[in-house]
């Protein structure tokens, strides 16, 4: 059953995304009024999660001229675990270097106008079957109201949400999950076989998650193209 869309409250001018630094929030989310009552909002991939690998990932799909939305995941992360300096967890020059392509991230996202909602938070997900599997498509119920897309990433941070959807679908974890994720158009970035992945691996995730889509959508193209043809 779909959950009623809840209007987020007030926040102040300035927004944090959970992991980077603060960005102006009337550039980022559309208000609840502006949207309630409105029908659901199309999109070609929807990014869920928030910090360095939603930036990441929504800065590859930019790239590769997918259209692409942000929008928490709702899920507060566990904190972790203190880091060693120089043995264990991930060191302070590793640290360093994330900060930096963070910063990097950021002024991507605002100089191409990345679409970054950090005030909406992801609800529930329902799959749509269309009479093409081209038409097929997953809907994302969020606070603001309702986002469609063809692909849907989720990031560390929303992992519990991806869990339940899998589960709901019928894709149990076993050695190829991953593929039974894409052909679904379902991706995952920022997680790895290390606890907390190195920044240059969440970076090759989030290029391959890119290229992947980039190729769904050439096939999904050229399907309908063979339908109506």
């Amino acid at each position: 059953m779909m959950y009623a869309p809840k209007v987020a409250p007030p926040r102040a001018d300035l927004v944090p995304l959970a992991g980077t630094s603060v960005i102006p929030a009337s550039t980022v989310a559309t208000s609840a009024s502006a949207q309630r009552g409105t029908s659901p909002e199309s999109t070609t991939t929807i990014v869920i999660g928030s910090g360095f690998s939603a930036l990441a990932v929504a800065a590859e799909l930019n790239r590769q001229g997918i259209k692409t939305i942000v929008v928490d995941s709702g899920c507060p992360m566990k904190s972790p675990a203190p880091l060693a300096p120089t043995t264990g967890g991930i060191s302070l020059t590793a640290l360093n270097e994330r900060s930096e392509i963070v910063r990097l991230l950021e002024h991507y996202a605002r100089r191409h106008e990345l679409d970054l909602r950090p005030t909406t938070q992801a609800l529930e997900f329902t799959q749509h079957h269309g009479e093409a599997p081209s038409q097929r498509q997953w809907r994302v119920q969020t606070t603001t109201g309702m986002l469609t897309a063809h692909s849907v990433v989720f990031t560390r941070s929303a992992l519990s949400q991806l869990r339940r959807l899998l589960h709901s679908v019928g894709v149990t974890t076993a050695t190829d999950v991953r593929a039974g994720m894409h052909a679904l158009g379902i991706y995952l970035v920022g997680v790895g076989d290390l606890a907390i992945p190195t920044t240059q691996e969440i970076l090759h995730q989030a290029k391959r998650a890119s290229q992947s889509i980039s190729a769904r959508i050439a096939t999904r193209e050229l399907g309908s193209v063979a339908a109506t043809a």
